[in-house]
């Protein structure tokens, strides 16, 4: 494996709010225990990251309730930053506070991606079935952020038209698992890329899984570099990296400047040993139309 980098910040103001005690001399976690990997405390880049940060946080530490000091050591932002966003939070009905100084996760907001997309499933699996004939037969599947954490991907949706999975070297668990690893292939590596620096971060410190093909990033300087060329191009080539044989191409789903998931196409290595502009630009327009669903979902103007 090769050497990771960690994304430095600034040192964070103490605040006196009794819900947010100071903890001079708090140890933090690293991205190889239970959370990321952050350096010194940090404001965050955006809003939209540092909320994304916040409701992962509660996602993977699990357990009842948390309390704003918590939140702020596995995220590496500012006490006063995490609790301004919890506060927030209450009123837009994504948290809730169940004692004072403690705050859960509403059972609603984890399951935000999928709610957006109710009622519009048929619209995506028509976006995936044009993005299949636009590339000649290639198989089309669309994966979002996983719902309990924002480290990985989950497929919910696929255009593979007659296609049998099982002949085609797949399994239900190459395609389906919630726990496929974010640092492999050209869907993984494109939300990789959008992705706040401390889950990169925690996603730099996991091994290549397994089961990847010959292709996969093993070293971490390569991995990095790969993801500031998908932010540069706005979309990523994968060339056998989750299975031998298969070469692909993706593109990043984004709402309201998050990322949400990625459109993948998928193609035998011997059928497309290089993926075509074609290819490139339908899977773009497939992800940018995916996209669209996000910006017109009901609460999208709350």
């Amino acid at each position: 494996m090769g050497n990771s980098t960690t994304p430095t910040g600034t040192a964070g103001a103490t605040t006196t709010d009794p819900d947010v005690p100071g903890r001079a001399g708090t140890a933090r976690r690293t991205a190889g225990g239970s959370g990321p990997s952050v350096g010194s405390r940090t404001s965050g880049s955006t809003h939209a990251e540092r909320v994304f940060l916040v409701q992962t946080a509660f996602a993977e530490l699990g357990g009842s309730a948390h309390g704003p000091g918590e939140i702020a050591d596995f995220t590496g932002l500012d006490d006063s930053v995490v609790y301004r966003i919890l506060q927030s939070g209450i009123y837009q009905r994504i948290f809730e506070r169940v004692d004072r100084g403690l705050y859960r996760l509403r059972t609603s907001a984890a399951q935000l991606a999928f709610t957006a997309l109710d009622h519009r499933l048929d619209g995506a699996q028509t976006v995936l079935s044009e993005l299949r004939e636009a590339t000649d037969g290639g198989l089309a599947f669309l994966y979002m952020v996983a719902p309990f954490s924002g480290a990985q991907r989950q497929c919910v949706d696929m255009a593979v038209g007659d296609s049998d999975l099982a002949e085609l070297g797949m399994t239900p668990r190459d395609v389906l698992s919630v726990t496929r690893s974010l640092r492999t292939g050209a869907s993984g590596r494109t939300i990789l890329a959008y992705l706040p620096p401390a889950l990169q971060q925690r996603v730099l410190a996991e091994p290549v899984p397994d089961q990847a093909g010959p292709g996969a990033y093993g070293d971490n300087e390569a991995l990095l570099a790969s993801l500031a060329e998908v932010r540069d191009l706005g979309y990523a080539l994968g060339y056998e990296e989750c299975m031998a044989g298969w070469n692909s191409c993706a593109a990043p789903i984004m709402w309201d400047g998050s990322i949400m998931g990625a459109a993948l196409l998928l193609k035998l290595k011997s059928v497309m040993p290089v993926a075509p502009n074609s290819v490139i630009e339908a899977t773009k327009q497939a992800a940018a139309e995916l996209s669209r669903y996000g910006a017109a979902r009901p609460d999208a103007q709350a």
